[in-house]
């Protein structure tokens, strides 16, 4: 029987590990020893592709990942980027994507050696919990521009089908929230490994996107805040935490997806043996069933994702919160204008669209109720009046955009720095707003990942962003030279918060007409399961 107490036991486990100091771009731990890429021009070495868990298929499939790896793996090439995890668009495994998937990536300053004990920042993709990997987020604009130096991390970890399934056969046979414990699996790895490649394993930040940003969020919450300070110590976002559906395992939502996916692979019966032809099953025809469930879900964006498992999230965010059952770090969390764009206004159940033609606000409460199951016509009824339509250019768009974008992201960011500032932590919240190079969900990751010429204003906010985010990993306050002073939260809505728009960085407050419109979204949290 497989549980978490094996997987990660071997965390309290220490082992000497060999580093050769004089040439860290070979590192030798004690399952393997990786062998980098130095890159000079860069000033860069970097490690890709390095196996954290033993591969989670056969009998490992939805069980807690297995770290270190159990298997010595000799003297491996850690220059090209190991397979990405399967996701749930795909009707079969493609020459890039494997099950056998759990591999991280590390970035290592050029002149480190085993005694640096760099801070290390963690990176946890985006993608709905349902795609995405580690593979696209390159280290240069945030090692380069940082006036201390820093260690960079990213995992891969399951996804969709693979990572979040939930019900009562799995409940009983497994782990739900694979893909969550994977990204426990990488932290724990990485307290093993971290004085291996310079890093000070007692001064990691998390951090994450969307999905990514949501993961940051569970980390921080899951049993009651047990990861902070052991595995972590601080935790920040760039953009928008994800305050997603979070149904019980055995919830009537959870155990639909379940049998919905377990018929299209073909498999029956009790649960023991569900699960053990679920566990026998060829991997395309898991990808397969995982696409189908997908294209029957035309109102929903990701109907495979986090559950209240009783385990590793016994508590929903909104709650935890509020009672101060998180993880006591220093937190930097934020939010873009238009996190909602682009979201109600494509889905495929024209129902549901709120592009439609003649589409009314029954398709906003049809797109939200496709996230929210459980969201009743009752309180949607409360929240057109705090949206009145008249606001948003009597443009039905407009207001299921604003709407979706602040009960799911925008107040996310507000409650977390609010909680974190009311339980006295440090708290920074920031507001990227940009009508240059875009202010929707995720287009602030352009100041991070992308090589592309800015005009100047553009650039003096990227410049500005680049050194407040890795300043916060290096010395707990978000810095930027030529900028102004970033105040921490001072109100229980984590006001104020940094607005980052071209020519106009400055602190603001947070208006009382959002405070008022979170209040809304958080009080029916037991509702929407949240």
């Amino acid at each position: 029987m497989y549980s978490l107490l094996r997987a990660f036991a071997a965390v309290a486990v220490f082992l000497t590990v060999q580093v050769d100091a004089a040439a860290l771009s070979t590192v030798k731990l004690d399952y393997g020893t990786f062998t980098g890429v130095t890159d000079t021009t860069t000033g860069i070495i970097y490690f890709r592709g390095i196996r954290y868990a033993d591969a989670p298929v056969g009998a490992l499939r939805w069980r807690a990942p297995v770290t270190p790896p159990t298997t010595k793996l000799g003297n491996v090439s850690a220059t090209n980027f190991g397979a990405q995890c399967i996701a749930t668009s795909q009707s079969a495994v493609t020459p890039s994507t494997s099950e056998d998937c759990l591999f991280g990536n590390v970035y290592v300053p050029i002149n480190t050696t085993a005694k640096s004990a760099l801070p290390i920042l963690v990176y946890f993709h985006g993608g709905g919990f349902e795609g995405g990997s580690s593979n696209g987020f390159p280290p240069e604009h945030l090692l380069q521009p940082s006036t201390k130096p820093l260690i960079f991390v990213t995992f891969n970890y399951r996804l969709g089908q693979f990572g979040f399934l939930g019900g009562t056969p799995v409940h009983q046979h497994g782990v739900g929230n694979a893909g969550l414990l994977d990204q426990r699996a990488g932290l724990v790895w990485l307290q093993r490994y971290a004085r291996s490649f310079g890093g000070d394993p007692r001064r990691v930040t998390i951090w994450g996107e969307s999905a990514g940003a949501g993961s940051t969020m569970f980390h921080l919450v899951a049993q009651g805040g047990i990861n902070g300070n052991t595995l972590f110590h601080q935790a920040m976002v760039s953009d928008s935490p994800s305050l997603s559906f979070l149904p019980y395992y055995n919830d009537a939502f959870t155990e639909n997806l379940f049998s919905q996916f377990a018929g299209f692979v073909g498999c029956s019966g009790t649960s023991s043996a569900i699960m053990a032809c679920l566990r026998n099953a060829p991997v395309d025809t898991l990808a397969s069933a995982g696409s189908r469930v997908l294209a029957n879900r035309t109102s929903s964006f990701y109907p495979f994702a986090p559950i209240t498992d009783g385990r590793y999230l016994i508590e929903r965010p909104v709650e935890a919160f509020r009672a101060g059952r998180f993880a006591r770090v220093p937190v930097l969390f934020g939010s873009n204008t238009n996190e909602g764009a682009g979201w109600c206004g494509g889905l495929p159940n024209p129902a549901a669209n709120t592009k439609s033609p003649n589409a009314t606000e029954t398709n906003i409460y049809n797109c939200i109720a496709g996230q929210f199951s459980t969201f009743t016509q009752e309180s949607f009824q409360k929240a057109v009046e705090l949206y009145p339509l008249a606001d948003y250019a009597n443009t039905i768009d407009l207001q299921g955009q604003q709407m979706y974008g602040e009960m799911r992201y925008i107040c996310s960011a507000v409650m977390i720095t609010g909680a974190a500032k009311n339980f006295g932590l440090k708290s920074f919240q920031y507001h990227w707003d940009n009508p240059n190079l875009s202010s929707n969900h995720g287009a602030e990751l352009v100041a991070f990942f992308n090589d592309r010429t800015f005009e100047p204003e553009d650039q003096a906010v990227v410049d500005a962003m680049r050194q407040y985010f890795t300043s916060f990993v290096t010395s707990g306050s978000p810095v930027a030279d030529n900028s102004v002073a970033w105040t921490r939260s001072a109100n229980k809505d984590g006001s104020p918060r940094i607005l980052l728009h071209p020519g106009n960085v400055t602190m603001e407050k947070i208006t009382d007409a959002l405070s008022a419109r979170c209040a809304f979204w958080h009080g029916i949290s037991k509702e929407l399961k949240n």
